[in-house]
């Protein structure tokens, strides 16, 4: 059974969050109230101390598959966000209760106001086993959501919107200032929520239409209207975090192989083309931007599922979920923009990726967007080309790297798809083409039989002063057999150390 709705549910709808929206926007930004101060300096255990009671879950006693959890407010949510439900009798706010909540102590059981709000809400559903209700989709702090499919771990993030992220004068964080959450039939399985979005220069109305499963379906129709000029504008923002991985030096005292919630960008243009591109923690903050034309979509992924990788049982890194974009009408000209931030450990969120149009936006302005995302490990998503599934980094004047001082070797493993069948003497080659002056010294491909993969090495050397920027893929004759490979390699680099 899908989406029901009772007939008052049903007359309440994104034009009501699209109207609010547009009035907002003709107001001044008034920034939201803050919760009080000893709620935002509470200790990461103190706040953590304060547990959602699970039997007091919405729409529990009428077993209804869809149940929710509320968030408080405190720490980093700093103000109070409005929480309604709409049923058969209208549309309700829900009222903070202290009383839903466990507490660490009894002293500060006392001290949190009667009154304090909410900061967002979990989403809970049978997604693992019948009858055991599973977290599976949060919204709370800021414009963030987080999600998983069935058999995840938490991991990435998803925004709302994305505003200046990466420029010089700082990015402004949008917020969810109120929710409406549309009561389901008992056995639906998927419901509605709607979100009202508000900051200095823009408003937002959003409209998610949540699947739970593998992969998890989040459905998204936004309307956004802008208060003022913008000058870098983020649609469908991803968040994660790359620590460091197989194709960065390992930091000094970290026994770890690899730790990362993401270890890629894909992104499927127009044209037809799948690009790839593996993440990295740089030395200062770096931005990317790949121009495209009606992007079909983009996403940030977990390739490497082995837990051989991680050796990490409590954080499950090879559990994370993908997150895949897809629009559902062409967007135009943009671009697909890469902020890659430095983190010294895993407790940053380092990793932005979002569509943006090619120039700035003006204020008094009106945008609808209609896209979804994939959540989930997204091994069977529809791509027919062979894909990368390792990417390494050396020198190249070491032994196994080469003999020519101030050159890398770089080895990209591809396999799947035209690829699955060749014979190891198939006439696979590739195309390697180095930007920004730099120069490909050699390249050639192989089979590696040990592990199935199609092997390209390349030995390059950057430009005095200028990283080392590469695109390539297989091919065979003329025929391309796998996706586009890229990589930046800064001239700022941890290759030849591991002092991060």
């Amino acid at each position: 059974m899908g989406l029901c709705l009772s007939a008052q549910a049903s007359a309440f709808g994104l034009e009501d969050v699209i109207a609010r929206a547009e009035t907002l926007a003709a107001e001044p930004y008034q920034a939201p109230d803050p919760i009080p101060g000893f709620m935002q300096n509470l200790g990461y255990d103190e706040f953590r101390s304060i547990r959602f009671d699970p039997a007091q879950q919405l729409w529990s006693p009428s077993r209804t598959r869809f149940q929710v959890m509320l968030v408080p407010a405190g720490r980093t949510y700093r103000h109070p966000v409005r929480i309604n439900i709409v049923d058969a009798e209208g549309v309700h706010l829900l009222p903070f209760r202290k009383e839903l909540f466990s507490f660490g102590d009894e002293a500060l059981r006392k001290k949190v106001p009667a009154d304090l709000g909410y900061a967002g809400f979990k989403l809970t559903y049978p997604i693992n086993k019948a009858g055991v209700q599973d977290q599976f989709l949060v919204f709370a702090g800021a414009s963030y959501f987080r999600g998983v499919g069935a058999g995840d771990h938490f991991g990435l993030s998803k925004r709302g919107l994305a505003l200046d992220t990466g420029l010089l004068s700082g990015e402004e964080f949008p917020i969810f200032r109120e929710f409406w959450l549309i009561r389901p039939h008992p056995q639906a399985s998927s419901m509605k929520v709607y979100g009202l979005l508000d900051s200095k220069r823009v408003t937002g109305a959003y409209e998610f239409t949540i699947h739970p499963g593998q992969p998890t379906r989040v459905e998204i129709n936004s309307t956004l209207f802008t208060r003022e000029r913008i000058e870098l504008l983020g649609i469908a923002p991803l968040t994660s975090m790359f620590f460091y991985g197989e194709n960065t030096a390992r930091p000094l005292g970290n026994w770890r192989p690899e730790v990362h919630d993401s270890d890629g960008l894909l992104i499927h243009d127009g044209s037809g083309e799948w690009l790839w591109r593996p993440l990295i923690n740089p030395t200062r903050l770096q931005t990317f931007s790949f121009s495209t034309r009606n992007v079909r979509g983009f996403g940030l992924f977990q390739r490497d599922g082995s837990f051989a990788s991680y050796q990490d049982p409590e954080a499950d890194y090879e559990r994370r979920p993908d997150a895949w974009v897809r629009t559902r009408e062409d967007w135009g000209d943009g671009r697909i923009v890469l902020v890659q931030i430095p983190t010294s450990d895993e407790t940053n969120d380092n990793i932005v990726a979002f569509w943006s149009p090619p120039n700035t936006v003006a204020g008094g302005k009106r945008f609808d967007f209609r896209y979804e995302i994939d959540l989930g490990r997204l091994v069977s998503l529809d791509h027919p080309l062979a894909r990368v599934q390792h990417t390494f980094v050396g020198l190249g004047d070491i032994l196994g790297g080469g003999d020519v001082e101030n050159a890398y070797r770089l080895i990209a493993d591809f396999q799947g798809g035209p690829l699955e069948g060749l014979t190891a003497d198939a006439p696979v080659t590739a195309d390697v083409t180095a930007m920004l002056g730099g120069r490909v010294l050699e390249q050639y491909v192989e089979y590696v039989e040990q592990n199935g993969h199609w092997r390209l090495s390349i030995l390059a050397m950057p430009a005095e002063g200028k990283p080392l920027e590469l695109r390539a893929y297989l091919k065979r004759d003329a025929t391309p057999l796998s996706e586009t490979w890229t990589y930046t390699l800064p001239t700022e680099n941890d290759i030849k150390g591991n002092g991060k």
